[in-house]
């Protein structure tokens, strides 16, 4: 399964025998569990456990809640209020499904993060990164289905407002809404609509996350250096990896323990910190809250869906060349849209041959600017739209868009450039051209390696952390003195 040499399962016994002939499912297992995995693999690495524990975590509480909802738009509402107050136990598996989807999210939004510092998406893993991105977007539509399901004010304006968006599509946007509604306005038949969607996209998730995993393994996984583990045998290979169990596992299960204190804390304590009060007053088609606001993990891309107004140039010059077609509402749609496909299409959009932000140092502030930048339209999303909110929503889209099609691929350019004036050893020819120290050496395990002309890895030292060198240092400073009385 994996593309790095290792162990494979060979059953023993008769009956081992027996069952691998016809049905190697221990094999499977044994080849999943048992990955080579590098050695140097940080503390970003344990959200893919988190990831996998939500995902089972609201199907399973889904599944329990389903017992007892009543997907129609007279009973709706009742039937939480019957699961908040009469079935036992009812109020904190509510509260696990609810509060679990924020955990998916912000596991979810570091895990692309880091893959996005690390060059996770990088040759040969652009199957991995795209598959991970289909499993993003069916997160977002099995969250908003879910979130409409409460029936509550919220609930039910907000799914006015996102399904109003598909009416904005030219030509085909009123059929199309009309069609995802079940009729022309939110009613009984969107909430069974809804009910429906929500229930089987937790299933398509987990097929797409098996398929992640599958993908993952047979590349093999990146590590903070970029530096591709030895592949030549199996002996090589062992030099620079460890089986996931138990080395992996251990380290990972006693991060998500961790993280599932906090957890537990706030469900325990602060339930509806993330919710909003509106969602506990029944729909009412008559009465419109003064302020719609989706959930959190959504407010970014509400921001930059927001951020696009008739008065923006760039819609009247997009209304203006489309004839009209391309309005703002429309505009806002594809900016939204968008700004999740750039993610998507990144590993083609960054040219650099450099892997990981750890050997970029331009690219490392850009990044940071993008991660102020997410949080920052996180922020606005929750803002009235009025100014300077709109004004400061149109400044974060504009980076979020110039980071991914403007920023990266000149980065890449300027980096390849570098790398082919340079040659191979190139930043230590550049260091001792500006009289500097040369302090490139990066390490996986105890050893890097490069690819050189002939494409076979040179070994480096490893090199010192950076508190081992404060005190080298210190010991050089100390032993001057000394020298000197």
């Amino acid at each position: 399964m994996s593309g790095i040499p290792h162990d494979h399962y060979e059953p023993k016994t008769k009956p081992e025998k027996w069952l691998h002939s016809r049905l190697p499912v221990v094999g499977l297992i044994y080849d999943t569990i048992m990955i080579p995995t590098p050695k140097n693999l940080n503390w970003w690495w344990i959200w893919g456990i988190v990831l996998a524990y939500c995902l089972v975590h609201m199907i399973v509480t889904g599944i329990i809640l389903v017992m007892h909802y009543t997907p129609h738009a007279d009973y709706a509402f009742a039937s939480i209020e019957h699961i908040m107050r009469d079935v036992r136990g009812g109020h904190m598996i509510r509260y696990l499904h609810a509060n679990g989807a924020s955990l998916f999210f912000f596991a979810v939004y570091i895990h692309i993060f880091r893959g996005l510092f690390y060059g996770s998406y990088k040759a040969p893993r652009e199957v991995t990164w795209i598959v991970g991105m289909l499993i993003y977007l069916a997160m977002m539509a099995t969250g908003f289905m879910g979130y409409v399901l409460p029936w509550g004010q919220m609930s039910f304006w907000g799914a006015t407002v996102i399904t109003g968006l598909f009416g904005a599509i030219p030509f085909i946007g009123e059929p199309l809404q009309t069609w995802l509604l079940g009729g022309p306005a939110v009613d009984n038949a969107t909430l069974n609509r809804f009910f429906s969607l929500h229930y089987l996209l937790p299933f398509v998730i987990a097929a797409l996350v098996v398929v992640h995993i599958w993908a993952f393994h047979t590349t093999g996984n990146n590590n903070p250096t970029g530096v591709e583990v030895r592949r030549g045998s199996k002996e090589e290979a062992e030099k620079d990896t460890l089986p996931f169990w138990p080395y992996f596992v251990i380290k990972d299960l006693f991060a998500l323990a961790l993280i599932l204190v906090v957890f537990f804390a706030v469900v325990g304590f602060m339930p509806n910190y993330l919710g909003h009060p509106d969602n506990y007053i029944e729909a009412n088609p008559l009465a419109t809250p003064a302020h719609i606001v989706p959930e959190w993990y959504y407010l970014p891309f509400y921001a930059i869906l927001r951020a696009f107004t008739s008065e923006v140039w760039v819609v009247q010059w997009a209304s203006w060349i489309t004839g009209g077609i391309v309005d703002a509402k429309f505009f806002g749609v594809l900016a939204m849209f968008g700004a999740i496909i750039v993610m998507a299409l990144v590993p083609w959009l960054d040219t650099s041959r450099v892997r990981s932000g750890r050997f970029r140092p331009m690219f490392k502030w850009w990044f940071y600017l993008l991660v102020l930048d997410f949080v920052l339209l996180m922020w606005l999303g929750a803002r009235p739209a009025e100014e300077p909110y709109a004004t400061y929503a149109l400044i974060g889209s504009a980076y979020w868009f110039a980071y991914f099609l403007v920023i990266l691929p000149i980065l890449g350019v300027i980096e390849n450039m570098a790398g082919d004036i340079f040659g191979q050893g190139g930043g230590e020819d550049a260091a001792k051209l500006m009289n500097l120290e040369f302090l490139g050496r990066v390490a996986l395990d105890s050893r890097i390696r490069q690819g050189g002309d002939s494409g076979k890895p040179v070994v480096i030292d490893a090199p010192e952390s950076e508190t081992a060198q404060a005190f080298r240092t210190l010991a050089r400073k100390i032993a001057a003195r000394i020298s000197v009385m």
